[in-house]
């Protein structure tokens, strides 16, 4: 099915001068000089201060070595450093190789090699760990060692810190490195950053194997995140937290990038906590928080938000295979946000494949992940790669100028994600309705056959989603002898509730087929999630 047939075309690319990261950057400081372009803890900046600490953090790079297609790492949370060493990297021509801040030492190794990165830009201590201890024991370098040994091509390593080991610099050594750098030669280097250059090698979050590294462009970067801010309405001025880790595309590119296409204010959060979230919220009116459900659940009911002035937001993005439509009517309802819509996307796409369009009524937004946004196409096909009619579940493929061009350096494994002629296989089982409206109901790798019948996760979560005592649910299969599988339900309870697994599933049994009831319910505090907030389905069924 062709997703946008009538969008196409309906949304520009970047001008030539921002179809690169280095352009938008410039353009943007230019553009917006003297408007507030980061807030982090009591640093104000403006976009003017920030172009410059872009500039230095380039001048730098270069200084250091950093040639064009470079791989540079940023290992750190949420932070005005981490988005000035990142685009400052970009900015002198280096591809940014973002690292997730939950990795222990050897899954960032594993990345650092992988890529074989020049420099790596590092947090100090960080949620109670000493990532530079982390990543000397990784790499077997002891104490008083010169280079990290495991990590041989790894130049430099950057504290962003006031203060480093002897063999590490830190941030203030290593931007003092760049003075003898001249203006001219950063503008240089920055003007010879072409469209269809890698800008990132982002990694798949790793939940079934070794994780991957997608390689996007500078072009579809900005053309992708240019259309996102236009169907969410992102405009100048705004005020946004993001709460998405920057090591995420979402984070990285829905916040850094669409704020810079727009003139927003950045107000990074270094870790979700919904005291500090709130407090945000409130003290810099804050208009714009995008992030899953789970955080906005949060926020609702949090004792204290009455207490909290939150009537600037007005926007808020999310997505999910299960978003409760209580959830969307309550954001809208109790917290007057104008505007609440849902989207799907992966980092093999850039981030955003479908969005649903300000003015969606409720349940479409609840229900589905919007349609495909411009010149992007989605199909969904059965295990024999026919395309099924609306309402049939089978594979989602996606087809547009966002696709990556590859999985980094691996061939193998690029070939088994795209098609010869172009179509990305996501993975995901999904289903369209007649207007073209995306429900992603789950993994096919989660999907579990309970005689003879297909079950789908999310469909069920969903379903178990509507109790008035559950907050959140998450179902995987386990065998059984007489159906195969069936069932088991991990649920959170809501606050003071009562419920029992008995009760549970003897609702589930009115509720929906008998095939899809939970055989099992065992109710957990929290959900196991990893970094970038999914579900470790994974560590479910080990249990």
């Amino acid at each position: 099915m062709r997703g946008t047939a009538a969008l196409r075309g309906a949304t520009p690319g970047p001008p030539a001068d921002r179809a690169a990261i280095p352009g938008l950057v410039r353009r943007a400081a230019e553009r917006h000089r003297d408007r507030e372009a980061v807030v982090d803890g009591r640093t104000r900046i403006t976009y003017g201060e920030l172009g410059e600490r872009v500039e230095r953090a380039a001048a730098a790079c270069i200084a250091r070595g950093v040639e064009p297609g470079d791989r540079v790492a940023v290992w750190a949370p949420n932070t005005l450093e981490w988005i000035v060493a990142a685009l400052g990297a970009v900015t002198a021509g280096g591809v940014l190789v973002p690292v997730n801040t939950r990795f222990k030492g050897a899954e960032a190794a594993y990345v650092l090699a992988r890529t074989r990165a020049k420099l790596l830009f590092v947090t100090g201590t960080f949620l109670g760990t000493s990532y530079v201890a982390s990543l000397r024991r990784a790499a077997g370098q002891g104490p008083g060692e010169g280079p990290l040994p495991g990590l041989p091509r790894l130049r430099e390593v950057v504290v962003l810190a006031a203060d480093a080991p002897a063999d590490f610099r830190t941030w203030r050594e290593f931007l003092a490195d760049g003075a003898a750098v001249p203006p001219g030669a950063v503008r240089e280097r920055a003007d010879a950053v072409r469209p269809g250059d890698p800008s990132d090698i982002t990694f798949t979050s790793g939940t079934t194997g070794r994780p991957k590294g997608v390689v996007i462009t500078h072009a579809q970067t900005l053309r992708v995140y240019e259309v996102w801010s236009e169907l969410a309405g992102l405009a100048e001025g705004d005020r946004y937290l993001i709460v998405n880790p920057f090591f995420h595309t979402f984070g990285y590119k829905a916040g850094i990038i669409a704020c810079l296409l727009r003139g927003a204010t950045m107000v990074p959060q270094p870790v979700f906590n919904v005291d500090t979230a709130l407090a945000n919220l409130a003290a810099e009116r804050i208009t714009v928080l995008p992030g899953p459900p789970t955080l906005h659940q949060a926020l609702l009911d949090h004792p204290a938000r009455s207490r909290h002035d939150l009537s600037a937001l007005r926007l808020v993005v999310t997505g999910a295979a299960v978003v409760p439509l209580d959830l969307v009517e309550r954001l809208r309802g109790e917290l007057g946000v104008a505007t609440v819509l849902t989207a799907y996307g992966l980092s093999e796409a850039s981030g955003t494949v479908t969005m649903c369009r300000r003015g969606d009524p409720a349940e479409v937004v609840a229900s589905t992940s919007g349609r495909a946004i411009p010149d992007t196409e989605v199909r969904v096909v059965g295990p024999d790669g026919a395309e099924l009619s609306p309402g049939e579940p089978g594979e989602v493929l996606v087809r547009g100028h966002h696709v990556m061009s590859g999985y980094f350096e691996d061939p193998q494994e690029t070939g088994k994600a795209i098609t010869p002629d172009g179509w990305l296989r996501t993975g995901d089982v999904g289903v369209l309705d007649a207007g073209g409206n995306l429900r992603i109901t789950d993994r096919i790798k989660d999907m579990f056959i309970v005689g003879g019948f297909n079950a789908y996760p999310a469909e069920i979560e969903q379903l178990l989603g509507r109790h008035p005592d559950v907050t959140e649910a998450a179902v995987v299969g386990m065998p059984d002898a007489r159906l195969g599988e069936v069932g088991k339900a991990y649920v959170v309870r809501r606050p003071g509730a009562t419920l029992t697994a008995d009760d549970l599933i003897a609702w589930s049994r009115r509720e929906m087929a008998n095939y899809k009831v939970p055989r099992a319910v065992e109710f957990l505090a929290e959900l196991p999630r990893n970094a970038s907030g999914k579900v470790l389905k994974t560590e479910l069924r080990s249990r």
